[in-house]
């Protein structure tokens, strides 16, 4: 799964976007804007009526698109004219958690500061940053309350993303603030399954240590 979302990412590099929405070129002109960094032309254009949530064939907003890019003064002109900061694309993905999974520490602060939403049900922003162990990420989302024992639709837990991914430091940091080694995915899958399957030996000795189960 965690790969499907890396080709889906490695595929969309561009920021092209299109909008059955968009008025001719005024549209394109923001999102040449957007990817320029260029904030007073943003702005402008919102005050020429561009709607900031329109969206491109996938989804993606324009606050989406400066979140997954890691532009923290762009989020916040897109954030001047008051999106709807918790939409979602076709993936089900927010603006918070496209930062998340890009390691974008400053927007995530700048979305959290807003008011963007942590934890909601299935792939949230601290499983996103659990699965490219972007820890100042996570430290961020847990100290404004993520749950640590937040879990996908199937039952994968953020700790068996970390172990997964063989993430030492993101493992230890979710067990310090309480995720639970125990638990078992629809599929009867662990952390330490994921960590010995994976051959992460240092992970399944931290693991075996405190006695999680398999």
């Amino acid at each position: 799964m965690v790969r499907d979302i890396l080709r889906r990412y490695l595929a969309a590099g561009g920021l092209l976007l299109i909008s059955a929405g968009a008025v001719g070129g005024v549209y394109e002109d923001m999102v040449h804007a957007v990817n320029n960094d260029d904030e007073r032309a943003v702005i402008e254009l919102l005050r020429k009526g561009v709607d900031v949530n329109t969206v491109g064939p996938n989804g993606d907003s324009l606050l989406m698109l400066a979140a997954r890019h890691g532009k923290p003064e762009m989020v916040k002109a897109v954030l001047g004219a008051r999106p709807r900061i918790d939409a979602r694309n076709a993936y089900g993905e927010t603006a918070l958690m496209l930062a998340a999974f890009h390691g974008h520490t400053e927007v995530v602060r700048e979305l959290l500061a807003r008011g963007a939403l942590v934890n909601h049900p299935g792939w949230n922003p601290l499983i996103y940053a659990a699965a490219e162990n972007r820890l100042g990420v996570a430290r961020l989302l847990i100290g404004r309350g993520a749950e640590v024992n937040a879990e996908t639709e199937n039952g994968t837990t953020v700790l068996m993303m970390a172990a997964r991914g063989g993430h030492l430091q993101m493992l230890l940091l979710l067990l310090e603030h309480g995720a639970d080694p125990n638990r078992k995915s629809r599929d009867g899958v662990t952390a330490l399954s994921h960590a010995r399957v994976q051959e992460h030996r240092d992970l399944v000795e931290v693991l075996e240590r405190i006695g999680a189960a398999e």
